[in-house]
């Protein structure tokens, strides 16, 4: 999807690929970071933020008990410790609404890519870290939450798998063009293959505002590392995949 600074409409985005997840038997819908909102600086994204508990998460709840789907809702702006700062928090919601899990994403984008032509992103000047790996059940597997930069960061998902028992990583990111284009796939892949998991990765993708634009190729990737879903095209869309729990176990054992 293409989050907008427009919450109503993002909002009816989300609604009309929860539509189309049920109309082809989903049980469970993945979204990006920043699904709900996505604004032109720091002041808009301050402004915008709510609580778990607010009006704005509200609707999403309703909007899981309309379809009777689970929602991974990938990146809320959620309000944070102080007036600076939000969280970034991935919120995973049951069939009824009910919050299953809250990860507050623990690796903030800091990064300029000024000298290449690309922007500046400094996601700590209004975002607070999170400090704690989350993971939870749910109707398709156990399922590890991060967001985003945490792909980078390979001990993340170690623990999560080895950890805390995660069959299933969830990446959902609003990756840069210049580096979605240079390592998001072979980073998804080797997660995957590293932990013989699979991962789902939802994506925005296209121009969001004036500064700010997303790769896209929203992927799925089994624990051999093969690509089995993927919104190639820079569209509004979902792709979807059945989850073989036996591949899990068989990929595991001849790993070993």
């Amino acid at each position: 999807m293409t989050a907008t600074g427009d919450t109503d409409r993002n909002f009816e985005t989300c609604r009309h690929l929860a539509q189309e997840a049920v109309r082809r038997k989903c049980s469970m819908m993945f979204l990006p970071e920043c699904c709900t909102f996505i604004g032109r600086n720091r002041e808009e994204t301050l402004a915008a933020a709510q609580p778990l508990e607010g009006p704005l998460m509200a609707r999403y709840r309703g909007l899981a008990r309309e379809t009777g789907l689970w929602l991974s809702l990938g990146g809320f702006q959620e309000t944070g410790p102080d007036a600076a700062h939000t969280h970034n928090t991935h919120v995973v919601l049951d069939a009824r609404g009910d919050t299953v899990a809250a990860y507050r994403k623990v690796h903030l984008f800091d990064v300029d890519q000024s000298a290449q032509g690309g922007p500046v992103l400094k996601e700590s000047r209004g975002t607070a870290p999170g400090r704690e790996l989350v993971a939870c059940d749910s109707p398709i597997g156990r399922l590890g939450l991060s967001v985003c930069y945490d792909l980078r960061f390979p001990a993340v998902y170690q623990e999560l798998v080895y950890g805390r028992g995660a069959e299933i990583l969830l990446v959902p990111s609003a990756f840069t063009v210049r580096t979605g284009a240079a390592h998001w796939h072979v980073l998804l892949r080797a997660r995957a293959i590293e932990t013989q998991t699979y991962v789902l990765a939802a994506a925005q993708v296209g121009r969001h505002n004036e500064t700010r634009e997303s790769y896209g190729h929203t992927l799925a990737v089994n624990p051999w590392g093969d690509i089995v879903g993927e919104v190639a095209e820079p569209v509004t869309g979902i792709t979807v995949v059945r989850i073989d729990r036996g591949e899990l176990q068989r990929r595991s054992i001849s790993l070993v």
